[in-house]
């Protein structure tokens, strides 16, 4: 009986230094190994494992902790504190004990989710307030995306796409660039971003509330005439034709120039390593809801004209889409603040010593005085202001892009991009039209559509997180033009060989092969290429950020897409049809796929030359310092 007394002592007592080791375990980071040990040793649990050991040997009774810390005497010349504990020395024969805590400081479930998870603690409100910032911007660029193309399709017919692309919106994204250039060297960072992104929406909610309720005003005639050209349509749907061409624009403007070039000013190298796989994995929850709303929101309601419940959709979803872009700039302006917080937390140690998990080991620091001499303290505190470097001009920007051979080749990978994507999209987008005629099923499909996108791409980025991570920067680049390779495979050969001009199951079966090819080249483009490209720009300086991104992100994209759109004009006026260039389309597809490989292969080398001039750089003024 008495040896059952004893092992049921001896596992409470274990449960009870276990439980002291996991509320010190995460402090042995900071204070050092040494410090467990001690809060172990002096415990009065392992006082009495202890006094259990010496029992087991001289059949001594067990010792109560509280009796025996009442009677232990205080030391005459250690300082007298009624809360301290009372400290024991631990013989020999207890040491061992301390290294089963020793070995239990690593839990599996957390270091699990570290690895799926590898955000530090103090970096969480950045990540998520940028991941919000990511899903409101893709939120709205998927919402304005499926209306335009409602818009034209339905009212000018999907061939005029390929004219609106290359005599529409190349001419508008070089006004734009051209337009934000100048705001770089007249705003100031902030000031610039709201001057770029609140036009876009007083545009959106300017044709939903005022343009599209009068535009049978605003239009011409709404009779067909014989023989109306698709570019003659354009004209007569200028309404249309504009809302399409400034959502184009969004589409490069929104995602690749305002959100990655705020990324790329508040993270680091290795912060970006851990971050921007996992951007994407929360931000294309976007294109899910999006398609979602747009699905319940354009729902077919009998009884009711289909004209004026689709003006009625569009003033909804539009105001959705304002309310989003007010939060991508309130968000826009927090994340700046974290940022310029962390650098003042560098450089002045006291909010440290009062924020810190272990104050209670530190006297309170009282921080200077920032109200009266609050110029006093910023001279103090913030860094010394760094040299303005000149900013190029417009014809500078061009010359600085074409003589760097790294911009060149991130620029041959964002037009190729947009080359191959029209080299399937427009007639994928052709054969959906013959296939859903009425706007209410186009637009049903494209919700579907766009869910589809979104839950493809998550499942992707779950395995594109890990391609960057383990693997590197090279294979997560070349995944996605081998994927799009392989996937369009099938989809040409059905084109070439199958049936879709007069069979209803083969145009189907053409709709829904091109559809998984979109589906998944796009969910490889969003979990793959948009994170490794921009990783690519970390490395660069800041005016090779600015100027060499917008130039690339917006006129190459531009340039790509037009390029893709503009060969198949010429293909469609030579071979009367796009079914019958489909063997063009094909070969020119794998031939820009060929540049794209070998552009991510020639900047793979060069990225891993600027990255380790980067990280010396920073360890030389670290060291300086």
């Amino acid at each position: 009986m008495k040896g059952l007394v004893k092992r049921a002592v001896k596992t409470a007592l274990f449960l009870q230094l276990a439980f002291q080791s996991c509320q010190v375990g995460a402090k042995s980071q900071h204070d050092g190994r040494t410090k467990l040990g001690s809060k172990i040793q002096h415990s009065p649990a392992v006082s009495v494992l202890k006094s259990l050991k010496g029992g087991v040997e001289n059949t001594q009774q067990p010792v109560d902790p509280f009796t025996q810390r009442n009677n232990q005497e205080p030391d005459a010349s250690a300082p007298q504190n009624s809360n301290a504990e009372p400290s024991i020395r631990l013989s020999a024969q207890a040491k061992p004990e301390t290294k089963i805590f020793e070995e239990s400081k690593t839990f599996a479930p957390l270091h699990f989710l570290k690895k799926v998870f590898p955000i530090e603690g103090p970096e969480v409100r950045k990540f998520a307030a940028m991941s919000v910032m990511m899903f409101a911007i893709i939120f709205v660029f998927t919402m304005t995306r499926d209306t335009k193309d409602t818009l034209i399709v339905t009212n000018c017919g999907a061939e005029a796409i390929a004219f609106l692309k290359v005599y529409g919106v190349v001419p508008a994204a070089a006004g734009f660039m051209i337009w934000y250039s100048t705001l770089t060297q007249h705003l100031s960072k902030r000031k610039c971003f709201y001057a770029t992104i609140v036009p876009f929406f007083a545009w959106f909610g300017l044709f939903a509330f005022v343009a599209y309720p009068m535009r049978g005003v605003l239009h011409a005639s709404a009779g067909k005439e014989a023989g109306l050209s698709y570019v003659v349509n354009l004209g007569r749907y200028w309404l249309f034709s504009l809302y399409y061409v400034v959502a184009e624009i969004w589409g490069s403007a929104g995602v690749p120039l305002l959100f990655w070039q705020t990324a790329n000013e508040v993270t680091s190298i290795p912060q970006a390593k851990r971050f921007y796989p996992l951007f994407a994995l929360v931000g294309n929850l976007a294109p899910i809801a999006s398609g979602m709303t747009m699905k319940h929101v354009t729902r077919h309601r009998d009884g009711v004209d289909p004209e004026a419940a689709f003006e009625h959709s569009l003033k909804v979803l539009t105001g959705v889409m304002l309310a989003a872009g007010a939060l991508v700039m309130y968000l826009y302006d927090y994340v700046h603040n974290l940022h310029e917080l962390e650098q003042l937390k560098t450089l002045d140690p006291a909010p440290d010593l009062m924020t810190s998990t272990h104050s209670r080991d530190y006297p309170k620091v009282t921080p200077p005085a920032r109200t009266a001499d609050s110029k006093v303290y910023q001279q103090v505190t913030r860094p010394p202001p760094k040299k303005k470097k000149p900013k190029m001009g417009m014809a500078e920007s061009f010359k600085f892009l074409l003589g760097s051979r790294y911009l060149g080749c991130l620029g041959a990978m964002v037009v190729s991009y947009g080359l191959s994507m029209e080299f399937t999209e427009i007639v994928w987008k052709a054969m959906v039209k013959k296939a859903y005629p009425d706007k209410s099923d186009y637009m049903n499909f494209m919700g579907n559509y766009s869910s589809y996108v979104g839950v493809s791409t998550l499942a992707m980025l779950v395995i594109g997180s890990k391609i960057v991570k383990t693997l590197g920067w090279q294979v997560g680049a070349l995944t996605t033009p081998v994927m799009m390779g392989v996937l369009a495979f099938p989809f040409f050969s059905f084109l070439i060989f199958g049936d879709t001009a007069g069979s209803k199951k083969g145009l189907m079966l053409a709709v829904t092969i091109g559809t998984v090819q979109n589906i998944f080249s796009k969910a490889t483009k969003y979990a793959l290429f948009d994170p490794t490209k921009e990783m690519a720009y970390i490395p660069l300086d800041k005016e090779s950020k600015s100027k060499g991104k917008a130039a690339i992100d917006v006129l190459g994209a531009r340039l790509g897409k037009s390029g893709g759109a503009l060969a198949q004009q010429f293909l469609v006026v030579i071979v009367g049809s796009i079914l019958n260039a489909a063997p063009i389309l094909g070969a020119l597809f794998y031939a820009v796929i060929a540049l794209w490989v070998g552009a991510v292969l020639r900047l793979s080398t060069m990225f891993a030359e600027k990255e380790a001039e980067k990280l010396a750089e920073l360890a030389r003024e670290e060291g300086g310092e």
